[in-house]
């Protein structure tokens, strides 16, 4: 990671206050559960974006970034790097500033995209272990 890289992460990581995490599960055995709640911990308002839950730890879940109401500072990706292009898409049109794809999660083409659309990505990190980094 370049200082100039690492040096955006800790100045958008300090300024964000909203995560939207896509793909995050209630299952509490499930690294996406594990990495928000620590990020929520951190003072963070978690939001979940999945289809299949209703809410997580009393925020209402959303079944995708177009439902969301409101900012998103950071979009969390937690999903199979298939699923990376459309969530990418959403990202995009919500014009959010920063896509965090987590470790094992690397999609070149998409990560482009956004960049093209303005959108900062950290792609094959773990936003938790960047952020005790910093601490």
């Amino acid at each position: 990671m370049s200082g100039s890289e690492a040096e955006r992460i800790t100045e958008l990581l300090k300024a964000a206050k909203t995560i939207a995490v896509v793909g995050l599960t209630d299952t509490p055995t499930r690294p996406s559960y594990g990495v928000s709640h620590y990020m929520q911990s951190q003072g963070y308002r978690i939001i979940p974006v999945n289809p299949n839950i209703q809410q997580w730890e009393g925020e209402k879940a959303y079944a995708s970034l177009l439902d969301v109401p409101g900012k998103i500072d950071i979009v969390n990706v937690f999903r199979r790097p298939d699923a990376v292009p459309e969530v990418v898409e959403q990202a995009i049109q919500i014009k959010a500033p920063m896509i965090w794809m987590q470790e094992g999660v690397v999609h070149y083409e998409a990560a482009e995209n956004a960049r093209q659309a303005g959108i900062f990505v950290v792609m094959d990190k773990c936003i938790l272990k960047e952020h005790v980094k910093r601490q």
